[in-house]
């Protein structure tokens, strides 16, 4: 067998996904040496979280790479709202906000994490190694120097000061290093398929929720990109009933004309399922490993938040741990700052994810006849109806760039 070749950076980072990139991207920035692996040979898949909200654009403002930025393909949502039975209510209603961009930017996440690398790249502490997947944690002494990583060319062995795990919802490097894992519980999974759109289709983004079932339609611009939502474990149930029957429950469901373009879904390949899971690490560190993002806690699909609280995880880590990295100073309680700075607003934004799943999307499924619950009402109010839409934009704990761009 081959020996593994061996490598040295400052911090080495498994996974090319939004958090990944941003925390690369923001370290090398800071002139610290940064090495991304990324499994893949590119960032091209679909339906991968890919609503960049408000928040995320104005780091982009910060970074002073906003208008670069919003000159790749994109559409807009400034507004949200979801029929619940026979009730429509506002949940992100967004001209209010403090901010530069007051509104979603749907984006397919590869044009997202591609404009991250490109910019990252003009650093030279950067370096992103696709087609490299992280296999294991390196351990000395008790704690994490490293991991090992599969190339096309053999084994990597990649020595580093701290180890970021941003390796997603089923993190490798999370299971190797023995962390707790709370579930918190979903009681649903999405199918996920697109149909065309035709230029007099409405152009709001569009959730229905009725008894048995919910439907999600997105608009992007020459497509809908839609969720079939259904019960926990249900998705053979689904196919067995056949293709003719998905169809045409999507066909019952869309508020818009789709019998002749559901046809476009011409086989199961066509649908994606995500099963989905609501979860959290009880700790997210141990001496020399740190995990962030969907790494550290799966979000459910609601609102599309996960990217964005991603990114801002990425944010905090890249200023609470530029300076100390930059000394060789990381211990256990810089990683645990970390966690405490985003731990609250992960929790809260569980919580209420939570909440409409309990109260919304579990009911209906399980064949209740759906309604807008009481307090989804009450913030129909003028005086509260800025609320949601403030939070789901921006989150619970806004983060903004401090580290400094240290120049070559």
């Amino acid at each position: 067998m081959e020996p593994a070749t061996v490598i040295k950076t400052t911090c080495c980072i498994a996974g090319g996904g939004p958090a990944g990139m941003m925390l690369g991207f923001l370290l090398a920035r800071a002139g610290l040496r940064v090495t991304v692996l990324e499994k893949h040979a590119d960032f091209l898949r679909d339906f991968r979280g890919d609503t960049v909200h408000p928040s995320t654009l104005e780091m982009m403002h910060e970074l002073g790479l906003l208008d670069e930025f919003l000159k790749l393909p994109h559409s807009r949502v400034d507004h949200v709202n979801l029929q619940i039975g026979d009730d429509t209510v506002t949940v992100g209603e967004f001209s209010s906000l403090p901010v530069h961009c007051k509104f979603i930017a749907l984006m397919p996440q590869w044009n997202f994490l591609n404009f991250l690398a490109s910019h990252a790249k003009r650093y030279p502490g950067f370096d992103l190694r696709m087609k490299t997947e992280a296999t294991d944690l390196i351990e000395e002494g008790g704690r994490i120097v490293g991991l090992r990583a599969r190339t096309a060319e053999g084994e990597l062995e990649i020595r580093a000061d701290l180890v970021v795990a941003c390796d997603g919802r089923h993190s490798v490097l999370r299971d190797k290093a023995g962390f707790k894992i709370d579930d918190l519980g979903a009681p649903m999974d999405v199918m996920w398929f697109r149909i065309s759109r035709k230029p007099d289709d409405p152009d709001d983004l569009v959730g229905h929720v009725e008894r048995g079932r919910m439907l999600i339609m997105i608009n992007r611009d020459e497509y809908w990109q839609c969720a079939f939502v259904i019960a926990k474990g249900t998705a053979d149930a689904v196919k067995a009933r056949g293709l003719d029957d998905f169809r045409a429950a999507v066909v019952d469901m869309a508020p818009l004309d789709t019998s002749v373009r559901v046809g476009e879904i011409k086989s199961w390949d066509d649908v994606k399922l995500l099963t989905v899971a609501v979860d959290r690490l009880r700790r997210w560190y141990r001496s020399g490993l740190l995990c962030i993002g969907d790494a550290a806690h799966a979000m459910s699909p609601i609102g599309g938040v996960g990217i964005n609280l991603a990114v801002q995880d990425a944010v905090a880590a890249a200023n609470i741990l530029a300076e100390p990295l930059g000394r060789g100073a990381v211990n256990v309680d810089v990683l645990n700052e970390v966690q405490q700075r985003r731990e609250f607003p992960t929790r809260v934004t569980q919580r209420l994810q939570i909440t409409l799943q309990n109260n919304v999307i579990g009911p209906a499924l399980k064949g209740e006849r759906p309604h807008a619950p009481l307090f989804m009402k009450l913030l129909q109010l003028p005086l509260l109806r800025r609320i949601p839409g403030r939070v789901l934009a921006l989150g619970v704990r806004p983060e903004h760039i401090h580290t400094p761009e240290v120049k070559a």
